[in-house]
């Protein structure tokens, strides 16, 4: 009997290249291989007479050979054998291509089963390259509902499930089994063993759909029960409660008056900061809700309770720009802002650190440069990231470690369910900006073809002099990337050159260096472009109020989040703002899709669209730090299973003696790989 974690070099037939194969899907070990799981499944279950095969309908069928294989050389790389079968019902041709094997193969007057696909036209009906068993032998590739597996160059889907099959028989009964019995009854759960063979080599749909539920609500207990210890365990964090300033004092200073929304977000986070615990709260919002005067109300009641708050931006002109507008905010109130980023000189990081050092400084803004071992604070209370998806969990440790457990707040506008966002950010408190600010203007939005370039390109002119500024995001950076996509380069360059000769053109990319992006950004902020020509890497960037069009080529290549993101761009000073989306797509799903952003400029709402139509893997684009991948279950389609699981963790975990007894300790080492893998390390 071979263990779980053996290599898969075990396997009859995977020698050390096929193991490297392997490996290239994540695949090193048995445990690994009975653990990829198919992501679909053909039914090759039910025998259909000849008689009764559709057109383009795969199926299976049982046959008798009626004619000798005859294979003809057509010219150089292409063979083909052709032969009759027939049952009682009727006769069908078959053609293999370049298979001359099946000459040998298929002998005249024996039975097999047969699965493929019927095609014809007037010429006749025939099944090209079909596969086939003798009635004899055991059913392994037809007579069964058969896995599909995601599969990679050099591995086939009858190699892998072969392989896993061998891996099923050597190790399946050392599979430990993680749930305990009494939730298993409760919630009607397979135990694992059945799980993992029925998952892989189905009996029935039943006992497919039986495995599935047991794994997808597997998957859901660890991932919850992971974020409920974390829970517990920064609960039992206990700091000193923060003493509460009259809010009205806050309110007065401020040059606008606070939605409602935002009211509930500070009343949130003073809760916490006075509650004697540390903090750890998401305030998610969407594009222009105003999650930074939360965070200065945040910054504001920490001063005042003697300590400093670091406010750590993704790009420096970013950072720049929170540091002048959070002075201007908190500086009538007393609150001492400094700015520290890594393109400062020598002189004036020294001096910045020195005020850090010196508590001379209540609130610093920066980047990346917050965190390195030369910058230490006085007293750093709390950690502000803004744009949570830009930074990993390390890097907010990274930050946090500069203070004694100071209180975290992130900050996020990038709108998504609130049922997702709990699953999502488990291990956080969430407050939601859901209201927008008085005055904050909708964005019109419209979809075009390429028959409508020149007019935009009108348009666009006609912004230009009226002394605005325009956006125009590629999906590409250079061309050669994809034929079929808008470059950055190539098209600052036409446009420059031929279309808008005497407008100034501007480029930026993610391939450019720091300093060159910082500056073309920060020209741009100055009014000194008329045109900036981008990679998304604008999607989270610095206000430009001057800016009143947003034009997105390809716009089909990106999810609606995304798109809602880059429009959020325009739209942030006094004059009308508008988005025009170029695509040349014609599928009817693509353009359902482009045409509910045309329709409303709610992120909430938008993001609730892109989940149901595009499901959550291409939803989140590339995955949130810290956060594993689900295998088999899907936060769309699977939300009851979820919730179910979330309130067995929930018990599981509040019951003192459970999570610590022996027979659990291979669902504690699960949880530990589980989210350590989620962190790279």
């Amino acid at each position: 009997m071979a263990q779980l974690f053996d290599s898969v070099r075990y396997l009859k037939g995977v020698g050390e290249a096929r193991a490297k194969t392997f490996a290239s899907l994540g695949i090193h070990t048995l445990y690994d291989l009975i653990s990829y799981f198919p992501r679909t499944y053909e039914d090759r279950s039910r025998i259909l007479p000849i008689a009764e095969l559709q057109v383009d309908e795969p199926a299976c069928f049982r046959a008798f050979v009626t004619s000798q294989p005859r294979t003809h050389h057509i010219r150089k790389g292409l063979d083909l054998t052709k032969l009759t079968v027939a049952d009682e019902t009727a006769r069908l041709n078959l053609t293999f291509f370049n298979q001359s094997y099946v000459a040998d193969n298929l002998e005249y007057s024996r039975e097999y089963y047969f699965y493929g696909t019927l095609n014809g036209d007037y010429m006749g009906y025939q099944i090209t390259n079909p596969i086939f068993e003798p009635v004899e032998k055991p059913g392994l590739l037809t007579r069964r509902i058969m896995p599909i597996y995601p599969l990679t160059a050099g591995l086939h889907n009858n190699l892998i499930s072969r392989s896993v099959q061998q891996a099923l028989e050597a190790c399946l009964e050392e599979l430990p089994e993680l749930l305990p019995e009494a939730l298993r009854t409760q919630y009607g759960l397979c135990d694992a063993v059945t799980a993992y063979r029925n998952i892989h080599a189905p009996a029935s749909f039943e006992a497919l759909a039986q495995a599935r539920h047991r794994l997808i609500f597997e998957e859901f207990f660890i991932f919850s029960v992971g974020l409920s210890l974390l829970r517990a365990s920064r609960g039992r964090k206990r700091r000193e409660a923060f003493a509460l300033p009259d809010q009205a004092e806050f309110e007065a200073a401020l040059p606008f008056s606070l939605t409602g929304a935002q009211r509930r977000a500070i009343g949130e986070i003073a809760a916490d900061l006075s509650g004697g615990s540390v903090m750890n709260r998401l305030v998610q919002g969407d594009v222009g809700s105003g999650k930074t005067v939360v965070a200065a109300a945040a910054a504001w009641i920490t001063a005042k309770n003697g300590g400093q708050a670091a406010l750590m931006a993704p790009t420096e002109i970013l950072a720049e720009q929170h540091a002048q507008g959070l002075e201007k905010l908190l500086g009538p109130l007393g609150v001492r802002v400094a700015l520290l980023t890594g393109s400062m000189t020598p002189a004036q990081k020294k001096t910045a650190r020195a005020a850090i050092a010196g508590h001379e400084a209540d609130l610093i803004v920066g980047t990346h440069a917050l965190i390195s071992e030369a910058t230490d604070f006085a007293r750093l209370d709390l950690v502000i990231a803004d744009e949570q998806h830009r930074f990993g969990v390390a890097q907010r440790a990274a930050l946090a470690e500069k203070g004694d457990d100071p209180h975290l707040l992130v900050m996020s506008a990038t709108p998504i369910p609130r049922t997702l966002a709990l699953i999502l950010y488990g291990d956080l408190d969430l407050s939601v900006i859901d209201e927008l600010p008085p005055g904050r203007q909708s964005i019109d939005t419209f979809l075009v073809g390429e028959d409508k370039r020149a007019r935009i390109n009108a348009f666009i002119r006609r912004q230009v002099s009226e002394g605005h500024q325009v956006y125009i995001v590629c999906p590409a950076i250079e061309e050669g990337e994809d034929e079929s996509l808008r470059s950055a380069e190539a098209w600052a360059e036409t446009l420059q050159m031929a279309v808008f000769p005497d407008l100034r053109v501007a480029l930026l990319h993610g391939k450019m260096k720091s300093a060159q992006k910082e500056a073309a950004m920060a020209a741009f902020a100055r009014g000194e472009q008329d045109i900036l020509v981008a990679t998304t890497v604008i999607e989270v960037g610095v206000d430009v109020p001057n800016a009143t069009l947003m034009v997105i080529e390809n716009a089909d290549r990106f999810g609606l989040s995304q798109l809602h993101q880059l429009r959020g761009r325009v739209g942030r000073g006094a004059a009308k703002s508008y988005c025009v989306l170029f695509s040349s797509n014609r599928n009817p799903e693509t353009l359902k899709r482009l045409r509910a952003l045309c329709k409303t400029n709610d992120g909430f709402e938008i993001s609730r669209e892109d989940l149901a139509l595009r499901g959550p893997g291409d939803f989140f684009g590339t995955r949130q730090h810290g956060l594993p991948a689900f295998k088999v279950g899907s936060l769309e389609l699977d939300m009851q299973t979820l919730q179910d699981a979330q309130t067995a963790a929930a018990d599981f975990v509040s019951s003192e003696e459970l999570p610590g007894r022996p027979e659990y300790q291979p669902l504690m080492e699960r949880i530990r790989a589980l989210f350590a893998t989620a962190e790279g390390t």
